[in-house]
């Protein structure tokens, strides 16, 4: 049984950014959900250690938020530090900036540099051309962070990473993420989707590579059924993703067989738990009784985000020892 609490790491954890799970080893996401157990259970016993004191994290949002900005600030607080919150609009990176220019100048001035916004390569170019960490807060193809709040939340609800998570609805990049941190840490995974609406082809070669190794099995699927059958976990999210809103409705005759549903959850293991990154849509990709029915673990996997992403800030951003 994995005593995730008091997890011993293979190697020194290395990392200088989170750009994608792709880059991270099992050992590397074992140590982030090892110390975001630590640091969650230091919280809910009055307890919050300032090893980022002093630390500055400017938070660079192109696209709106509530749980990732208020993780992230509340998270850099409660560990001694401050955040900036700089939006498109307000910094001149919206006025045509280079992007290069952007990340030399912070890396004057800050020490480490969240990002939300659209396109993957402005995150990697950020920490191409900048000196410190780097953090994907979302793009339109990869959201790490979400993914390790989902992994956090399974394990505390399952004890393991062993079993089936469903995923069912849109492969983007929610699912793309969930798929890499599945096949890393060898949790079986069954991704339904419409034709036409599969994940990122490259991300899913990633994924099944790093399935290779760890044993993990996964399935993309049209069929939601197939995916839901005895699962232990099932997760959706909207159809139309941030950016998408003019196509919902078009987009949306290709899901209506794709909602999470008492029917489609009734296939589930008895003690399955219901997931979703928010925000929802009840009556659209999941029903009012399962998001906020006895499975849902919604707003302990949201909560998760704040402990997950403290972990990823002390790890990047703390001073290493000589």
């Amino acid at each position: 049984m994995l005593d995730l609490l008091n997890y011993k790491p293979e190697k020194e954890f290395s990392q200088k950014h989170l750009l994608r799970l792709s880059d991270y080893t099992p050992d590397e996401i074992l140590q982030v959900l090892s110390l975001a157990l630590k640091l969650k259970k230091q919280m809910k016993e009055g307890l919050r250690p300032p090893l980022l004191a002093g630390k500055i994290l400017a938070m660079i949002f192109t696209k709106s938020s509530t749980r990732t900005r208020v993780s992230f600030e509340a998270g850099i607080y409660q560990l001694g530090g401050t955040a900036q919150f700089l939006s498109g609009s307000d910094i001149q990176l919206g006025r045509g900036e280079p992007i290069s220019d952007t990340a030399k100048v912070l890396s004057r001035m800050v020490d480490g540099i969240m990002i939300r916004t659209f396109k993957q390569s402005d995150v990697e170019d950020l920490a191409k051309f900048g000196t410190i960490p780097v953090i994907n807060g979302l793009t339109d193809l990869l959201h790490p962070c979400q993914i390790l709040a989902d992994l956090l939340t399974y394990y505390e609800y399952k004890g393991s990473f062993s079993g089936k998570l469903a995923f069912i609805g849109d492969g983007n990049n929610v699912a793309n993420s969930l798929l890499v941190g599945c096949g890393k840490l060898g949790l079986d995974m069954t991704l339904a989707c419409p034709e036409g609406f599969e994940p990122d082809a490259e991300v899913l070669a990633a994924a099944q590579e790093a399935a290779a190794q760890s044993g993990a099995k996964l399935i993309i699927t049209h069929d939601p059924k197939e995916a839901a059958e005895n699962a232990d976990a099932i997760y959706t999210d909207v159809w139309a993703s941030m950016g998408q809103e003019a196509e919902a409705q078009e987009k949306y005759k290709h899901f209506t067989a794709y909602q999470v549903n008492e029917e489609l959850t009734s296939l589930c293991r008895k003690d399955y738990i219901f997931l979703h990154c928010l925000p929802a849509h009840r009556g659209e990709e999941v029903t009012p009784g399962i998001i906020d029915g006895s499975h849902s673990v919604v707003f302990d996997e949201a909560e998760n985000r704040l402990h997950a992403q403290k972990a990823v800030m002390v790890l990047l951003m703390q001073d290493k020892k000589p």
